[in-house]
């Protein structure tokens, strides 16, 4: 009589294991992005305080080199959000791979048992799109977009003004269309991140 060797590992504690392991991986992405978003809401608004709090605004402390230089801060805060843009991306497609991967354990178990077919909602085929507009990503996303627009369109802004010293209705078209198309722009890389 031939024996089997009991494997060393039950395949019900590696499925276990493996599926414990990829849904702490898809929550951490989701707290990664919470994260994200929030540091460059207090970078732009600790930045924005400091502004305000400060005596620039005096005709004689607020020279044509004080004017670039906040123009230029205001860019990076804008690579900043690019960046953190970038990021939700990145965090959106490690949850939904995560995702995939659970899906995948669910399919094997489903055909191993079939009557589990009915007990998981998602399932490889009904999962949510990676990029889908009525996300919680989605929406951090476009929050970190609107406010890398607003900051680019003060940078456009400071930039004109250090160009041109009284301020006129230029300086308006130049930094409100600067700042609305870099919000598009923001949201196209965030799609972009997801591919």
């Amino acid at each position: 009589m031939p024996t089997t060797k009991k494997p060393i590992i039950e395949l019900d504690e590696l499925l276990a294991s493996e599926f414990d392991y990829i849904a702490e991986t898809a929550s951490q992405a989701n707290e990664d992005r919470a994260r994200i978003s929030s540091f460059y809401l207090v970078a732009v608004g600790s930045l924005v305080a400091a502004l305000l709090s400060t005596q620039l605004f005096d005709d004689g402390k607020f020279t044509q080199p004080v004017k670039f230089m906040f123009s230029g801060l205001f860019v990076l805060l804008t690579l900043l959000g690019t960046s953190r843009i970038v990021q939700l991306g990145r965090l959106r497609g490690a949850w939904y791979e995560s995702m995939l991967a659970m899906n995948q354990i669910k399919d094997f178990a489903i055909k191993q048992s079939p009557e589990l077919n009915e007990a998981f909602r998602w399932k490889t085929k009904t999962l949510p799109k990676k990029f889908k507009k009525n996300s919680v990503s989605y929406f951090q996303a476009s929050e970190v977009s609107l406010i890398s627009g607003l900051v680019f369109g003060v940078a456009m802004f400071f930039l004109i003004l250090a160009l041109f010293p009284t301020v006129g209705i230029l300086h308006w078209v130049v930094a409100v269309p600067a700042g609305i198309a870099m919000v598009f722009v923001q949201l196209a890389v965030y799609k972009w991140s997801l591919k």
